[in-house]
């Protein structure tokens, strides 16, 4: 078929697939197909940044221990624990590979005590370091503490500075 182009909506009841015909066999992959449950099989991307505002899972940590590089990688941590909580991130190389981090890798974490009744506390681990923003201004980008209740919300980036070291800074 030629390349159409069209003007205005394109509709159909049973969804869409952007496919790829092998000009040997002719036999056709799907790369993506769109509907009611999106799914892409192959994304090649350059400077493309995703925000997934919904986090459709999340990790619950109750208690003060090490996070593992699964929850991390959710990038929403909640928490509803009535004693005071000390967070530890993985090291960088456990949240590096679990994310596929490499130079430049970008992750955002928002971090959830607004059911909790005590203060969470956030801790970096080997390979991670607080950013000079958070060394220097402590009070704001280097205030690891989620207060409970109502206020009790706050957004970390996690920024890879090779595929096994990390930079934490509070940016709400």
């Amino acid at each position: 078929m030629a390349s159409t182009t069209f003007n205005g909506p394109v509709r159909s009841e049973n969804g869409f697939q952007s496919i790829t015909k092998s000009a040997t066999t002719g036999a056709v992959t799907v790369n993506a197909t769109f509907g009611a449950t999106t799914s892409v099989t192959n994304l090649t991307t350059t400077n493309l940044v995703f925000t997934d505002q919904n986090h459709p899972s999340t990790a619950a940590i109750n208690a003060t221990g090490t996070a593992t590089a699964a929850q991390v990688a959710t990038g929403y941590i909640t928490s509803t624990s009535a004693a005071a909580t000390t967070i530890t991130l993985p090291t960088g190389t456990l949240l590096g590979a679990q994310i596929g981090a490499t130079r430049g890798t970008v992750l955002e974490l928002y971090v959830d005590n607004t059911a909790g009744a005590n203060t969470v506390t956030m801790a970096v681990a080997t390979n991670g370091i607080l950013s000079s923003a958070a060394a220097d201004t402590a009070g704001s980008f280097g205030d690891l503490t989620i207060a409970a209740g109502a206020t009790g919300l706050a957004r970390f980036t996690i920024m890879f500075s090779s595929a096994t070291a990390y930079v934490f800074t509070r940016t709400a």
